[in-house]
């Protein structure tokens, strides 16, 4: 199992602390640097500059979102990264949600399965340089009727096949996932669950395209926070804001995808009154309500020992990434936690 480091967002005034977390990153052999966007920073000049400062980790886009790019943009992104960063980029994307799709980039959230299945066979089609066209419910390429004409990307990739993820969380996502993608981006990940929330959907994906998760990368991201095993607890809490947000606050009431997990993992009546209250202003209500188990079973917390144990269960249920996002107020905190993700992938006879 490899590890990965997700910087977040951009411009949460630790922009320097990130790049030197990258870079400390590197120099410890993690496989990949994930940078993610929402309406704030992108992601593809975050990852442009991480790459020029960094020698041999990869670098990925944790998500490009699907409404925010054309397909054949985001081909000519993906082609530009690798070849700037000497074949280390790798090509997430997702949908977003209905609120930043419709809200900030007035795009209709519709159909978004069909859509992502369609964006990817342009992005893929354009990627090899063949002439694009193509004739699909969301794109038309050239657009008939007109002096368009096809055309083909001049850039060339540093490598012929640019490994492929998409974020994915509920089951129908999962499964179209396994079958177009190279890997999956997943969040709020227990290793207890992850069988029966993930695993076995992308399985199944695989097996429509007749393949195994031989070589299929099950990429998720979590929270780090280094401490004494006796405060766990404490440590716990500290995530309280973040899990508050994404089960009761992310998306709609209808469309809230990680309010779903939640409730797929057994928490149906606990993630209802998170979103409650969290949808009804009282945000710190929706914090304390959260169970303490939730939030312990999708991070790492404690000690190395305690974080290496934890680790062999995301091995043995299928994770090929771990992709830790390391908590800390200082700079000096958030190296000594990405250092302990080494020594305890170490320590679990993982490395």
């Amino acid at each position: 199992m490899k590890l990965g480091i997700n910087l977040g967002y951009w411009g949460a005034g630790m922009d320097g602390d990130n790049l030197a977390v990258a870079q400390e990153a590197d120099r410890l052999g993690y496989a990949v640097c994930w940078a993610a966007e929402a309406y704030g920073s992108d992601a593809a000049t975050v990852l442009s500059w991480v790459a020029a400062k960094t020698e041999r980790i990869d670098v990925g886009s944790a998500i490009f979102q699907i409404p925010a790019r054309q397909p054949a943009m985001t081909a000519m992104t993906a082609a530009t990264l690798d070849s700037l960063s000497g074949g280390r980029f790798r090509l997430g994307l997702g949908v977003s949600g209905p609120q930043v799709s419709e809200g900030w980039y007035g795009v209709k959230f519709d159909k978004p399965l069909a859509r992502t299945r369609e964006y990817v066979e342009i992005v893929r089609k354009a990627m090899t340089r063949e002439r694009l066209s193509h004739d699909g419910e969301h794109w038309t390429l050239p657009l008939p009727g007109g002096p368009g004409k096809p055309l083909k990307l001049t850039v060339h990739p540093t490598r012929e096949h640019i490994p492929l993820y998409i974020a994915a969380i509920g089951p129908k996502n999962l499964e179209q996932t396994g079958e177009i993608a190279d890997g999956a981006l997943l969040i709020f990940p227990s290793a207890a669950h992850l069988e029966d929330t993930a695993v076995k959907y992308l399985r199944a994906g695989r097996e429509k395209a007749g393949k195994t998760l031989d070589g299929f990368d099950v990429c998720p991201t979590l929270p780090l926070a280094l401490g004494d095993d006796k405060d766990v607890t404490t440590l716990a809490d500290t995530f309280r804001p973040y899990t508050a947000l994404y089960v009761g606050g992310m998306g709609s009431r209808k469309q809230n995808f990680y309010n779903q997990l939640a409730q797929r993992m057994g928490y149906e009546k606990e993630a209802a009154e998170i979103q409650d209250k969290y949808l009804a202003g009282d945000k710190a209500g929706a914090a304390a309500a959260i169970p303490h188990e939730l939030i312990d079973q999708t991070t790492l917390l404690g000690s190395v020992e305690r974080i290496a144990d934890r680790m062999k269960a995301y091995k043995e249920a299928g994770v090929t990434t771990l992709t830790l996002a390391p908590a800390g107020f200082t700079l000096d905190e958030r190296i000594a936690a990405l250092r302990a993700g080494t020594e305890a992938l170490e320590r679990a006879g993982l490395a």
